[in-house]
């Protein structure tokens, strides 16, 4: 359904160049990057007891295209069991189609992306850690903070992403498994008729706006995996918010600082980018990063770290949606 490979050629092709900085200062903040990524984890590691015998690798340092490589790599792989091939003589077209929009999205993300995790994209299993450079310091710039302080600090997130695949044995396949239940679903155009989408609509409507459009035409069956999706992507982006804030005050002076003026720049720009960015759901990953935190600090300050590594034994240890909402209901079912 996505020609992938005409994905990546017109993101590349599209995506906006990075600020202009002199060649040593590039050079500065790519071998930065580079050596702050092994430096990161093994603060993430001391507070989370979390993959202490794994060896400490280096990042991957990208610019914008590459980023949109990768992506696209990415997706294909996490994607490519669960969407249908398009036959016959137009399939080529439409899905070359499909990768010209996707392109375009990838473009637009490009320039925001700092830094990001990929489990299934690099060599097999081991996953690919990506820091956009141009992006970070174009981030850096704007915001008037200490390049260094925030390069680390900006690691300290990424790294407990790779942290978490790696040192959760389970949790790769599962997300996978649980992506490709979501789009089998939605590709395969589902069992649902007009007459039970319609039928849906007044609960739909009670819900009011905590229900979306994506959602309504969710059957049960999809609305479960969707469900299972947001509370464990909810719990990643927070958990890894939550860690790069918890070691932040003893490695990075400047952190509060960091933190004020970054939570400002997410909720930032004009009324076009802000429309682009409802539409792309970015700014639902902001509130996931919000919720997320809220709910591993309130598991950690209630059973410490120990307890809250509960939810990396099995996946049916991971917090539902609506435990995600209330940490304490999660505590009580794990730890009574």
């Amino acid at each position: 359904m996505v020609d992938w490979a005409i994905a990546a050629q017109t993101g590349a092709l599209l995506v906006r160049g990075g600020p202009q900085v002199p060649r040593e200062q590039a050079d500065e903040a790519v071998t930065d990057l580079r050596e702050l990524t092994v430096e990161a984890e093994g603060h993430v590691r001391a507070l989370t007891n979390l993959g202490l015998d794994l060896p400490l690798l280096p990042g991957e340092v990208v610019d914008r295209p590459g980023w949109v490589r990768s992506a696209a790599a990415g997706l294909d792989a996490l994607t490519g069991r669960a969407l249908p091939q398009q036959g016959g003589p137009l399939g080529p077209i439409l899905a070359g189609g499909a990768g010209v929009q996707t392109g375009l999205v990838l473009a637009f993300l490009a320039s925001r992306v700092l830094g990001q995790y990929d489990p299934f994209g690099g060599p097999e299993r081991a996953g690919t850690l990506l820091l956009v450079a141009p992006n970070v310091v174009a981030a850096e710039q704007a915001m008037d903070v200490p390049g260094h302080d925030f390069r680390l600090w900006v690691c300290l997130h990424e790294c407990t992403h790779r942290l978490q695949f790696t040192a959760v044995k389970w949790l790769r396949d599962y997300f996978a498994d649980e992506v490709e239940r979501l789009v089998s679903g939605l590709a395969g155009g589902g069992t649902d008729s007009l007459a039970d989408l319609v039928g849906r609509l007044p609960e739909a409507i009670k819900q009011g706006p905590k229900l979306n459009l994506a959602e309504l035409l969710q059957s049960p069956k999809e609305r479960a995996v969707f469900d299972r999706l947001l509370a464990l992507s909810t719990l990643l982006e927070g958990h890894a918010d939550y860690v790069m804030d918890a070691v932040g005050p003893q490695v990075v002076p400047s952190v509060d600082r960091i933190r004020a003026r970054f939570t400002a720049r997410r909720k930032g720009g004009g009324v076009f980018d802000r429309l682009l960015r409802a539409l792309l759901g970015v700014d639902a990953k902001i509130r996931q990063y919000e919720e997320g935190a809220k709910f591993t600090k309130h598991v950690v300050d209630a059973v410490g770290m120990d307890g809250f590594n509960a939810v990396w034994r099995s996946p049916n240890t991971l917090p539902s949606r609506a435990e995600i909402a209330d940490p304490a209901a999660w505590v009580r079912r794990l730890h009574g």
